[in-house]
């Protein structure tokens, strides 16, 4: 439905009427509240216009990272691949004051030794903060392995609904207390409380997914490691993951994120993208229902092709968040797409 022409209306119309009209799918008269994290795309194309810019859409909830926010206020960040220490003493300066990684790493499924790194961080006077998100506390506790913080996009496992955005800081009482009485005090507490009711909710479940998640996940994992027109499944529950042994230390589970290479690069992964039915082609992850994506083409298209191909994040690649459906319909709609590469 279109929106109302205003013209000059007075004050008190305007207050009434401006910003609001009716919603396009139902006509509803108010303003319709939608409680999702993220949102699903028509097709590839779909999803490629939209994170291009060159549609008009929504993509997800929340975007942004280190490179556009962090230098304006002087920080200066380098970025390495912590998976290999020597990088660890090559990077650290005497100037670094924090070490900040993500173990299963996004989208390639790295692995980073939080013990390892945290040794040689704080051996250089660094903090350590790890992103937990693909683990969840559950699977994995990097405080207890030298890390000085950990932090969660709730948005994922714990909500585990896909209707909330949020994230988490756990740590030293002493850390969260100076965080509290000046970032906090400062800012406000972002999360509403409704999303924070959300997450309490998800939490009461947490244990119980991510049971169903990680069974589901190795299963799927093994059926696409045999399969032919899947050329490398990254999985760290898979014994041919080259991390496997560090997974099985760290952690008391493999997750469900799985990161596969098809044969026949960026068009494989758009026809596979296109023909799946039960998986929902959407970024974010950590639902209880199957997400699927592209990285080339949606998550990762702003990124110049050969920083893209340098980070491991190939034309092919395909990032699966498994959920937590009957394991034979997930490797049956995987089946039926990967059929027509």
């Amino acid at each position: 439905m279109e929106k109302k022409d205003l013209g000059k209306l007075g004050f008190q119309s305007l207050c009434c009427h401006a910003g609001q009209y009716a919603d396009p799918q139902t006509g509803a008269h108010n303003t319709p509240i939608y409680q999702t994290s993220t949102f699903a795309f028509k097709n590839v194309q779909d999803g490629a216009d939209k994170f291009a810019g060159e549609k008009e859409g929504y993509i997800y909830t929340r975007l942004g990272l280190m490179e556009e926010i962090l230098p304006r206020y002087g920080i200066e960040v380098t970025f390495a691949d912590l998976s290999d220490l020597d990088n660890v003493d090559e990077y650290l300066q005497d100037n670094t004051k924090l070490v900040y990684l993500e173990t299963p790493s996004n989208p390639t499924l790295n692995l980073v030794d939080i013990e390892a790194i945290s040794e040689k961080a704080h051996a250089a006077g660094a903090k350590v903060i790890v992103d937990n998100t693909f683990m969840t506390p559950y699977l994995q506790n990097p405080l207890a392995l030298g890390a000085d913080m950990v932090v969660h996009s709730a948005t994922k496992y714990i909500g585990g609904h896909g209707d909330a955005i949020a994230g988490i800081i756990a740590g030293k009482e002493e850390m969260l207390a100076e965080i509290r009485m000046t970032t906090l005090k400062d800012f406000g507490g972002i999360i509403s409380p409704f999303n924070a009711w959300l997450l309490l909710r998800g939490l009461k479940t947490l244990p119980i997914r991510v049971d169903k998640h990680t069974e589901n996940a190795m299963e799927v994992a093994e059926f696409l490691e045999a399969h032919d027109k899947v050329e490398r499944v990254f999985y760290p529950g898979l014994e041919s993951h080259p991390q496997h042994d560090l997974a099985k230390k760290q952690a008391s589970g493999f997750g469900s994120m799985i990161s596969f290479e098809l044969e026949g690069g960026y068009d494989a992964g758009e026809k596979m993208m296109n023909n799946v039915n039960l998986a929902t082609l959407a970024v974010s992850l950590g639902d209880v229902d199957t997400l699927i994506q592209h990285p080339a083409s949606m998550t990762h298209a702003p990124v110049p092709r050969e920083e893209r191909l340098a980070a491991g994040i190939t034309d092919g690649l395909v990032r699966i968040s498994i959920g937590i459906e009957n394991v034979e319909d997930i490797i049956a709609d995987l089946e039926n797409a990967l059929a027509v590469l």
